[in-house]
């Protein structure tokens, strides 16, 4: 292959996000020191023309190239970062810039593979990129884009979605877990591991990876959920049936599945199990339990209901997850 059919191209843009511009080439980069792999990639940053780029930090970027300079030249990858507005309330909503889109849509027609890092996603969906494709974004605005684009199958907990030669990446720091599995995808997942090594990064995240765990999910606005869901964290290892919540909380089974559906998207059962496989994801990886002790401690009954739960949720098993996760090497 030659280094244009590995040409990647991140996109630069008025108060982009620094990060997703600048940690996947750290990744890519490292491609070519821990292999020797040839040609690996060459990394551009594009922007519609060669005036520095203020991002959403401040820190101002220079261009490698403008869009029309790229109009003769094949990509390989097209990486989409993105870009956010927070209000006076904290609350954060991914901007998408019309002109952005219609670059990002003239340049997918001749490219082999689409990525977005974050709220990227938004810009993707704005090109219509996404129909009919699952697809993730950093939590906090992956509501918007469910709202915004119902043709999107939007899954807010990945890390990264593969759908076809469409990548879409969760929030932050998860632009370098995207940029290993694109490594990996290319080159193998060893040489992949190796580059995480280098980042310190420990293990390479697979897509199952959860973006945020129960206890960052939004906050409710019923002070009689809130109480459910510490009376749960407090007594995972109970049997926690839907009786039993329902009597907690002093209300009738139905009531009580329908506040959790309507404040948490989500059935007691559903929760509960969410807030167990957290609690064991933690026992994974900083204790030396055995998977006996941890259906104990999380009140799984079973272990064969603890590895089905993993399957299910994390698409990995108690044990593979250990090995992928754990704090301390064995």
């Amino acid at each position: 292959m030659s280094p244009v059919e590995r040409l990647v191209v991140i996109l630069l843009f008025e108060g982009v996000d620094l990060l997703d511009v600048t940690g996947p080439p750290e990744v890519f980069a490292l491609l070519r020191r821990e292999t020797d792999e040839e040609p690996g990639y060459e990394v551009v940053l594009a922007a519609e023309t060669m005036d520095p780029v203020t991002t959403s930090a401040g820190v101002r970027v220079l261009p490698d190239v403008t869009f029309d300079e790229l109009a003769t030249r094949a990509v390989d990858t097209l990486l989409v970062p993105g870009s956010v507005e927070v209000d006076e309330r904290r609350r954060v909503r991914a901007l998408v810039d019309p002109s952005v889109v219609d670059r990002v849509r003239s340049l997918a027609e001749r490219t082999r593979r689409v990525t977005s890092v974050c709220v990227g996603a938004h810009i993707l969906a704005a090109a219509g990129l996404l129909d009919g494709r699952r697809a993730t974004t950093h939590w906090s605005t992956a509501q918007q884009l469910a709202a915004e684009h119902p043709e999107v199958e939007v899954d807010a907990d990945p890390i990264f979605i593969r759908d076809g030669d469409v990548w879409t990446g969760a929030g932050i720091s998860s632009c370098l877990d995207l940029a290993l599995a694109l490594v990996a995808d290319d080159f193998g997942e060893t040489t992949a591991l190796r580059i995480a090594r280098q980042l310190v990064m420990y293990v390479k995240r697979p897509s199952g990876q959860s973006q945020f765990s129960v206890p960052l999910e939004p906050v409710s606005t019923t002070r009689r959920v809130e109480d459910l869901r510490h009376y749960i964290t407090r007594n995972l290892g109970e049997r926690l049936t839907l009786a039993d919540l329902a009597a907690s909380a002093h209300i009738s089974e139905r009531q009580l599945t329908r506040i959790f559906k309507s404040e948490l998207g989500t059935t007691p059962s559903a929760y509960v199990e969410s807030a167990r496989v957290e609690m064991a994801r933690r026992q994974l990886e900083s204790t030396d339990a055995t998977l006996e002790r941890i259906t104990t401690l999380c009140g799984f009954g079973t272990t064969d209901t603890l590895i089905r739960a993993f399957r299910r949720r994390l698409d990995t098993t108690p044990m593979e997850y250990r090995r992928r996760f754990r704090a301390t090497p064995d």
